[in-house]
This record gives C-alpha cells, structure tokens and sequence, in this order.
C-alpha cells in the first residue's frame, strides 16, 4: 500500500473533485466516518458543510484540509468493507479518527485506490499536527496494515504503476470537465513531486504529458491580473481544447501557489545543482559533437534535455529534467557554461578545431619530405607500379619550360651542280 497526504486550503475543492469522479460514474462514496446520518442520506451540501463548520472552529489556521489516497497493488482484489476498515484503521492511526471524514472510492486507474477528505481542526478548535506526519505516523500505519490484511508491500509493488501518464488528448468537441479532469491528473503528479523554480522549468515538465501553464501574452488581461490558466496539448505541442482557470482546481495551482513553491523548491535544491553539474560535465566530455549526441548520453542517465526554439527553429534556451530525482533546472541556473549559447558555442569551436587538426593531419601525412622514414603504404606501391607499367603516352617526364620549340626549320634548297 503506499499513502500520499496532502494539505490543502479549501475543503470544497478536494470534496468537489471527488464528487465530480462521482458524477462521472469513476468514483463512489463508500463511508461518511463521524457523520450525524448515513451516507446514503447525505447531500453534497451535507458533505461539505460538516468538514468547513469544524474548519471554521479555528480560523487562524488558513490550511486546514486533508486529501489522502491510498493506492494498492494492481492484481489485489479488495472489497469496499475492506477498503471501509482499511481506512478507518489507517485513519486511527495517523490521529484522524475521531475527525469527520469521507471515503470515496475510485475507479479511474488501473490499481484499486480510495481518496479521503477531512480537516485537520478537532471538534475543541486544536489543530492536528502534520508535520513529518509521513515520516511519523504514515508509515508505521502503512506497515501495520500491510501485515494485517495481508497486503503487497508498497517496496513490493512495480514502480510503473505510480509513474505519470500523458494526459489523453481531447479537443475542441471535449467537455470541460473532461479537460479539467486529464489536466488534474498531471498536476497531481507533478506539481508536488517535481522540483522548480519557474514557470518555464514547471512547463517543461508538464509539456511531456500534454499539459501547459498558460498566463497569457504580456498585454493580456489574464497576465496583468497576475492569472493562471492550464491547457491541453496535441501531440505537436499546439494547444487546444477548453483552458482552464488555476482556481477551478481543488489544489488552486495559481501563481501565489507557483511562487511559493518557487522559493521552497530554490532552497531544497542547491546540494543537487552540484551533482547535476557533475554528470553534464561527463557527458559533455566524453566525446561527443552535437546537442542531439548530448541529449542521448543525458538519456543514459535519465535525464531528459529539453530544448527551447523560437518560430524559425532556433534554439534560445536549454532546460535540464532528471526524472529519477525530479529536479528541473534551466541551463543559465546552473551557469553560464551550461547555456543553450554555451553549449551551441562549444559544439562549433569543437567542430572547427577538429576539423582543422584533421587537415593538418592530412597535409603532414602528405608531405613526405618531412619523414626521413617514409614507408609508402600497400596502396600507394601498387599505384606507382601501376604508373611505371602504363603506356608511355600516359607519362610526361619532361617539364614544360624545358620543351624545344614546336616549330621547324626550313631546310635550305640547294643547287647540286
């Protein structure tokens, strides 16, 4: 089982996307926990206005909501009364069992996974702790679980299963909410997961999977409001169908959202921006002659290069993934050497040298003067057999200047007496 907790500042947000899957026909609310009437009795309204009354007990605390999933093995087959103890004991131990809290089961992917939605104010107004809550409680609770109901161990499970998928592609004919939903499973995956520092590094994480962050051109309305809107991409990286504002998403993946991860991300970071350095450097050195020849050696070493170009395919930027790590670092953050002028800059000289040293190579091999020791090669003997074997028509062995006038003289005419 793996568990993945996430703080939030707006309940109706995490409880909406739930109850869209609902709507959808991909997701089911299969427990109301602390709840005055069964689930089967409530409204969304009820829902909802149960988690924000508590919220409200302390208003100090801006981020007061809780959104969880836990995600099983694909081939496990689990029941919803075992999904229903499975969260109720998970939620015991992490500290959230006497909070109010819903179970939604979902349908959309291809392993058995349940969202919970809660609070983190108690019914006197305290907060619940989550900090390190992961770390503290999470996996301790994950690994009590795991033994009790015989579950595969999240060290067990296949990594695949977790990783991103690109977003479907839909168009101009797509719903809206079928848009928002395929650009909400990205977001989840990236926003929290991968390191940035820009909108220019997020986007060339997100363009992998068909989405893009959008803010409009300068003079825009969207831009000078400080607005934030998502989009689809086709397969070309054109943007289509319907865009979506930032806000309409439960995380509210806005610009205030970005910026902060901006300077959380900045300081987390430095330590790897040394050791991305590193494995650049080494590929940069071992022989290579071209950014697409440096692309495949980054490759090797799961690092994606992206490259940035203008209209008329000129590249003007370079950005830097490393997916095993999820770090994304622009060429000009790691220094100027890295650039995508540097870089283009060092191929050229390279290319120049190299092609200069290969010359000079050929003229000095040529120039057998130079070598008292001059072997000539099989080649070159069986050439000049060839010369001395040819017709004499075919050899000149007299220079030009030293040739006799073509004319002749005219013999005098005699009288022979």
């Amino acid at each position: 089982m793996v568990a993945v907790i996430k703080s939030g500042r707006s309940i109706s947000r995490i409880l909406n996307y739930n109850e869209n899957k609902v709507k959808l026909g991909v997701a089911k609310c299969i427990l109301a926990s602390n709840y005055p009437m069964d689930k089967e009795n409530l409204s969304i309204t009820h829902k909802l206005n149960r988690l924000i009354n508590q919220a409200k007990l302390n208003e100090n605390v801006k981020t007061n909501s809780i959104h969880i999933s836990l995600n099983f093995a694909k081939d496990e087959t689990l029941d919803e009364d075992k999904l229903i103890a499975i969260a109720e004991d998970y939620m015991k131990a992490i500290g959230f069992g006497e909070q109010p809290f819903l179970v939604y089961k979902h349908n959309d992917a291809s392993h058995p996974h349940i969202h919970i939605v809660t609070t983190k104010i108690q019914a006197d107004g305290s907060r619940i702790d989550t900090q390190n809550i992961g770390k503290n409680k999470s996996e301790p609770a994950r690994i009590a679980i795991e033994k009790k109901y015989n579950l595969v161990e999240a060290s067990k499970q296949n990594k695949k299963e977790n990783t991103i998928k690109p977003a479907d592609i839909i168009g101009n004919g797509g719903t809206k909410l079928e848009t928002k939903n395929a650009i909400a499973k990205v977001l989840n995956a990236v926003l929290t997961n991968y390191n940035y520092t820009s909108i220019p590094e997020l986007n060339a994480v997100l363009k992998n999977y068909h989405v893009t962050a959008d803010r409009g051109k300068e003079t825009s309305r969207v831009y000078q409001k400080d607005g934030l809107y998502y989009r689809l991409l086709d397969a070309d990286g054109n943007k289509v169908s319907t865009p979506i504002k930032a806000s309409l998403f439960y995380q509210n993946p806005g610009l205030k959202f970005l910026e902060k991860r901006f300077l959380e991300n900045e300081k987390s970071r430095r330590p790897y921006r040394n050791l991305l350095k590193n494995k650049i450097d080494h590929a940069l050195n071992s022989g290579i002659n071209s950014i697409d020849e440096l692309k495949e050696k980054l490759e090797q070493q799961k690092i994606q290069l992206v490259c940035r170009t203008n209209p008329e395919g000129i590249i003007y930027g370079l950005t830097y993934i490393d997916h095993e790590n999820k770090y994304v670092f622009n060429g000009s953050k790691l220094g100027k050497a890295y650039s995508a002028k540097s870089i283009q800059e060092r191929f050229q000289i390279e290319t120049k040298q190299s092609f200069k040293e290969t010359k000079k190579a050929l003229l000095e091999r040529n120039d057998y003067s130079k070598s008292d020791n001059f072997q000539p090669s099989n080649n070159f003997q069986n050439t000049f057999l060839q010369v001395l074997l040819q017709a004499e028509n075919g050899y000149e062995p007299l220079p030009y200047q030293l040739k006799k006038s073509g004319k002749k003289k005219r013999r005098k005419n005699t009288t022979h007496l």
